[in-house]
Parts: structure tokens; sequence; C-alpha cells
């Protein structure tokens, strides 16, 4: 297990064990974390898991695959350099202390 920070948009985080091998969206559906939706459950179709990762721990996670590329460009909230989808993000015990900010709307 891996202990992930979720920060609301408000500033307000939460810690939470994650299982290694669960994405990090997953983590926060199973701990009932605000702001992370997964519409999709996870399948790369609806960007509604979009979150904002700490630039320290960017590099530490696989690149962007093209298909999250395609859906990173319709998310709701604004784009930035470390957005990812969060269904695409699989904990590994390297992420641990890993933060992620959600965006004001997905």
């Amino acid at each position: 297990m891996s202990k992930i920070t979720y920060v609301s948009s408000k500033g307000v985080s939460q810690t939470v064990d994650v299982l290694d091998g669960d994405s990090i969206m997953e983590g926060a559906v199973q701990n009932n974390i605000d702001g992370i939706v997964g519409a999709c459950g996870g399948c790369l179709q609806c960007a509604t898991c979009h979150v904002y990762v700490d630039e320290a721990f960017l590099p530490k996670f696989d690149e962007i695959e093209p298909e999250e590329e395609v859906m990173l460009a319709s998310t709701a909230a604004e784009r930035r350099p470390n957005s990812r989808l969060s269904c695409q993000l699989r904990v590994r015990p390297e992420f641990a202390g890993c933060i992620v900010t959600m965006p004001d709307s997905q």
C-alpha cells in the first residue's frame, strides 16, 4: 500500500492508503474522495478523473499514452503540464506520498 494525498480544489486534503496496482482513481472512489468522478470506471473514455499531479512526482509516472492525450484535450477544467487522468496512474511503491489536486470541475 502507498499513501496518496488528494487535495480538493478548495485546498482540503485527505491522505489514504491505496493498494499498489490500483489506480489513483480507484483509490479515490474506494475511499469516498469527492472530486474524482470516474464515470467510465477507468476505461479511458470520460476524462472525469482529471487531476494535477504534484510536480515532484510527475516524472515517476509512465509517460502519457496517445489515448490519454486525446482525453486530456476534452477535460472540463484547464489542462496544465501536470494534468493526468487518474485512472491511468497505477500506484507503485515509489509513488508513496504522492499528492494529486482535483480541478474545480470534472
